[in-house]
């Protein structure tokens, strides 16, 4: 029994009761010969009822997609791969796309569906062209401007765009950017209808999108859901809108789209135990991915601004033994030796609480700001550093591969070591040839790291140049500072190790 019908005769059988009641009152005012001496209470007897409130939130039932389909489907396009390999190469298998997509997404393999192990290509036979994968986009400008996933046009050798209408062009890769998943691509033809970008800003959890695109071939499919989740952080450079859009392999570089019929999003990602949609979808910001088209569309990459620093979260612990208010912002794990942020007086083990006027929430937080920066340009840069803030100023650098840091090989000399039995740690003087090797001014090697310190990261060869937000030049440095740490505590060492000076929190062991 639904529950309308039962609510109604409810409400009117109250309403009836009341009157009833009212009825009898008066009656009883007559008999008793106060009426006259109370004519307000019989022409009102009882209060009002008041009326049932309407809900403070209006549910208007499920949203119609038929007019977004039919304003932003004939943008959609089917983007397939095509490579070309020597005729007796080996095959293609049906599960090959499917094996791509598990790696590009972390998937365990599911059994009997074990990768081909690659075999050289073979240089008897003519080349021949076959399918290597599938997936979308949609049209950016009537010129014939689209815009994908870089990882659906990656390693192709020839990219083919098919129309809503089924005009088929090759396609000329225009640029890549596999740091945030973005590939535009240009086709010969003018005319041709083209997306409406849209405001993320706006955007709102629980907001109805639809995604169209060709998941597993199936051209101008279209699915529909809500966002579940902004800012998502999935490890990526980008944070991702997160959506319940049934998104599988295909759908990849399709437009989400809003129920204003403005693409807010490129679907890039799923989370999935077995390959298949499993209601946690994942989409690029449009307003992100535009920014990296405009320079792929001017230039053909993307140029974006370091400072060379390595960067680890702040926790509440962390937050507590830097004596900082709340648990927020960037910490500086490791510096590179004449980096932008060394220039600038950036150290391990300084908390960045805003870049450039824009606030780091959180670690991942910076490396946008900071790639979304000019190089060359100034940029102010508030840390906080034993127990203040301080303010800055880097010149912002180009972005390059990143160095891998390298362990000192100072050689170890026969003198004494110290051991501080609660860090885990066993070290030496350094000898004059060791810093000038080195380019310290001082401090002390690691000679052995076990415990508490080995678990904080630290290992042999390092060198500390400080304990517990002091300075170590010395011996004598460690042996004071290691004296004055709390026992209770998490304590932070600052390191050199190669070219990086880097930041650790060790959580020492109490004395036995």
């Amino acid at each position: 029994m639904s529950s309308t019908p039962v609510k109604q005769p409810i409400r009117r059988y109250a309403v009836a009761g009341v009157a009833a009641l009212g009825l009898v009152a008066v009656l009883w005012s007559v008999n008793h010969g106060v009426v006259g001496a109370q004519p307000a209470a019989v022409a009102n007897p009882v209060a009002p009822v008041t009326p049932l409130q309407p809900a403070p939130v209006e549910v208007r039932g499920l949203p119609d997609f038929t007019v977004l389909v039919d304003a932003v489907g004939p943008a959609v396009v089917n983007i397939r791969t095509i490579e070309r390999v020597r005729r007796g190469a080996a095959p293609t298998t049906p599960d090959e796309q499917m094996l791509e997509f598990f790696r590009r997404f972390g998937i365990p393999v599911p059994p009997g569906m074990t990768p081909r192990t690659p075999q050289p290509r073979q240089e008897r036979g003519p080349e021949i062209e076959r399918p290597r994968g599938v997936g979308s986009g949609f049209i950016l400008s009537a010129d014939g401007f689209i815009m994908t996933n870089a990882h659906v046009v990656d390693g192709a050798d020839q990219v083919v765009v098919t129309l809503a209408d089924k005009r088929e062009f090759t396609a000329r890769v225009v640029g890549s950017d596999r740091r945030t998943d973005v590939a535009v691509v240009k086709i010969e033809a003018e005319g041709l209808p083209a997306v409406r970008i849209g405001d993320v800003n706006r955007l709102r959890v629980g907001e109805w999108v639809m995604a169209i695109g060709s998941p597993f071939g199936l051209e101008n499919t279209v699915t529909a859901g809500i966002v579940s989740a902004k800012q998502r952080d999935t490890g990526d450079y980008l944070p991702f809108i997160q959506t319940d859009v049934a998104i599988n392999p295909g759908n990849s570089g399709g437009p989400l789209i809003n129920m204003r019929g403005e693409v807010v999003g490129i679907n890039s990602q799923i989370y999935s135990r077995s390959g298949g949609f499993m209601g946690i979808s994942f989409a690029i910001p449009i307003d992100e991915a535009v920014r990296v088209a405009d320079q792929l569309r001017a230039t053909g990459r993307v140029t974006r601004g370091r400072i060379g620093v390595a960067i680890d979260a702040v926790n509440r612990e962390l937050a507590e033994s830097l004596g900082l208010p709340r648990a927020e912002g960037a910490l500086i794990r490791g510096v590179e030796n004449n980096s932008p942020a060394a220039q600038a007086g950036i150290e391990p083990g300084d908390v960045i609480l805003s870049f450039d006027g824009k606030p780091v929430e959180k670690s991942s937080d910076l490396p946008r700001i900071v790639g979304n920066t000019a190089p060359g340009a100034k940029a102010q840069v508030r840390v906080w550093r034993r127990g203040a803030e301080r303010t800055l100023t880097v010149t912002v650098g180009a972005f390059e591969d990143e160095q891998v840091a390298r362990a000192g090989n100072a050689p170890q000399a026969p003198q004494a070591t110290q051991a501080a039995d609660t860090l885990g740690l066993t070290v030496r003087e350094l000898t004059a040839a060791e810093k000038r090797e080195l380019q310290v001014e001082g401090g002390v090697l690691i000679v052995n790291a076990d415990g508490p310190a080995a678990r904080a990261g630290l290992r042999e060869d390092d060198v500390v140049v400080g304990v517990g937000n002091r300075q170590v030049r010395s011996m004598a440095d460690f042996q004071a500072a290691v004296a004055a740490l709390p026992k209770d505590r998490p304590i932070n060492v600052l390191i050199r190790r190669g070219d990086w000076a880097q930041y650790a929190l060790i959580r020492p062991e109490p004395p036995r």
